[in-house]
């Protein structure tokens, strides 16, 4: 895997570019950032010698124009003749990121899928989401683009579309080009389903609250559901929504302890958040499973090792599906469906979850 690479120093840049909108070309482009045509195409291409301040001027003003580098001028001005995928995250350091893009690249490198670079693109917080598709356009060496783990909005996809190349989602909602994902409502009835078949009646939501996560809150919207379905009160004292990972699950658990009804049973948006949530359970004295139950979602690797109780969801798989996805759509590959896909999670029973006390 790779990041976008620069045009090797003595190489010729071709870039005839694809007309789009009113018929915008590479040289209306030099001419809105003030420079040659020359100077806008190494630009274009992310020649080591042109300087950033003039190589944002000549992306501003390509993306002004909805100009479209063309792919396979770019691989004549750099002789590459590789398959290239962009793929565009959220994340890194998260273990669910990192985990379906060794998926992806298994799929995409599947006998007979040689020859494919992958191209990474982090668009962490909102700033760098925003100036990544806004440039995007003006980035067009790709054949195809896979979006993991977050939704895309109308804007977002008029830009990817308007590069003319195949789109696939992974591990974020359903979207309207192929995606491989999983139900999170189901995931989350199944997590909360497991609570109230115990006997819990007061149950707790710890949430994420993560910026970088668009979409509707499909984990959040169970648990109220699996609540109503079993005839309990919403008690909104019981809703704590935390920074994702185990901080913010230890100091939401602290939130629940302190109310004058703690809960008996906790259901945590993710393995981490629960993680935390156990954390400090522990450091009150209190016995997880015994006390209060705890589960999550995902089945992180941190979920074994603790003994927690989760709803596992395919990780690694939903890469793999993706990747044969996008080989299928370039016809690099064997004959692959390429409609949308739901893989199924399960339960997975530990220790920390056991009827009230």
């Amino acid at each position: 895997m790779v990041h976008d690479p620069e045009v090797p120093a003595g190489h010729r840049v071709v870039d005839e570019g694809r007309r789009t909108g009113p018929g915008a070309s590479l040289e209306d482009v030099a001419r809105l950032a003030g420079v040659s045509a020359s100077t806008a195409s190494r630009a274009l291409n992310n020649h080591p010698q042109v300087a950033a301040a003039t190589r944002e001027r000549v992306l501003t003003a390509a993306a002004g124009l909805d100009y479209v580098v063309s792919p396979d001028a770019s691989r004549l001005a750099g002789g590459i003749s590789r398959t290239r995928v962009a793929v565009v995250v959220p994340h890194l350091s998260r273990w669910f990121f990192g985990r379906l893009l060794e998926g992806l690249e298994a799929g995409l490198h599947e006998a007979g899928g040689a020859g494919v670079d992958v191209l990474l693109f982090l668009v962490g917080d909102v700033a760098g989401r925003r100036a990544f598709f806004e440039h995007l356009p003006a980035r067009r060496r790709v054949d195809a683009a896979v979006v993991v783990g977050f939704e895309v909005d109308e804007a977002e996809r008029a830009r990817l579309e308007l590069l003319g190349v195949h789109i696939v989602s992974a591990g974020g909602p359903r979207e309207p080009f192929p995606s491989v994902t999983v139900d999170d409502h189901r995931a989350g009835r199944q997590a909360v389903d497991h609570l109230v078949h115990l006997g819990h009646r007061r149950i707790a939501l710890l949430a994420s609250e993560d910026p970088a996560d668009r979409g509707p809150d499909l984990r959040s919207a169970a648990y109220r559901d699996a609540l109503a379905d079993a005839g309990l009160e919403l008690d909104e004292d019981l809703v704590v929504r935390v920074p994702f990972g185990a901080s913010g699950g230890a100091d939401g658990m602290g939130r629940l302890l302190g109310l004058r009804r703690p809960p008996t049973a906790v259901f945590a948006s993710a393995d981490e958040i629960a993680a935390g949530a156990m954390r400090t359970l522990r450091r009150a004295g209190l016995r997880v499973g015994g006390d209060v139950s705890v589960i999550g979602i995902d089945d992180h690797p941190i979920a074994e090792t603790l003994d927690l109780t989760t709803v596992a969801q395919p990780v690694h798989e939903q890469g793999v599906v993706a990747g044969r996805m996008v080989r299928a759509l370039l016809g690099s590959g064997p004959p692959e469906p390429v409609a949308s896909r739901v893989l199924p999670t399960h339960l997975v029973l530990r220790s920390t979850t056991g009827p009230p006390p």
